[in-house]
C-alpha cells in the first residue's frame, strides 16, 4: 500500500492545519490545554479518561497521542490498560444495554 489509511501527523500536517484555519486551531488548543490542565481530577486522571475514550471513538490519533501524555504525566502501563479495559466494557454494555431496542421491536412486530 503507497498510502497509508492514517498517516503519520507530521509538521507539514500541522502547518497545513494552521494556514487553512488558524483561529479554531489555536481556540481547539486553548480549549485542550485548559481541559488536561490540573483541577478537581489530576492530569494523569485525565488523560487515562482521554485514553479510553479515544479507544471507545476508535480515533488512531487519539489513542497515541493521550496514551503517550499518559506515561508522560505518570501513568504506568498496567493503568493504560486497565483504561482500555472500561473502555470495553462500556462498548459491551451500550450493545447490551441498546438490545431492549431489540427486543422491544420484535415484540411490536408480533402484535401488529
Amino acid at each position: 500500500m503507497d498510502h497509508p489509511m492514517y498517516p503519520e501527523s507530521n509538521a507539514g500536517i500541522a502547518r497545513k492545519r494552521h494556514e487553512l484555519a488558524p483561529g479554531p486551531l489555536e481556540a481547539v488548543q486553548n480549549f485542550s490545554g485548559v481541559v488536561f490542565a490540573d483541577g478537581a481530577l489530576p492530569p494523569v486522571t485525565k488523560q487515562l479518561i482521554a485514553v479510553a475514550v479515544a479507544h471507545t471513538t476508535q480515533c488512531p490519533y487519539c489513542i497515541k497521542g493521550h496514551t503517550k501524555a499518559a506515561l508522560k504525566a505518570g501513568a504506568t502501563e498496567p493503568q493504560i490498560m486497565e483504561a482500555i479495559w472500561v473502555a470495553a466494557e462500556m462498548r459491551a454494555g451500550g450493545a447490551y444495554a441498546h438490545s431492549a431496542l431489540a427486543i422491544d421491536a420484535m415484540q411490536h412486530a408480533h402484535e401488529a
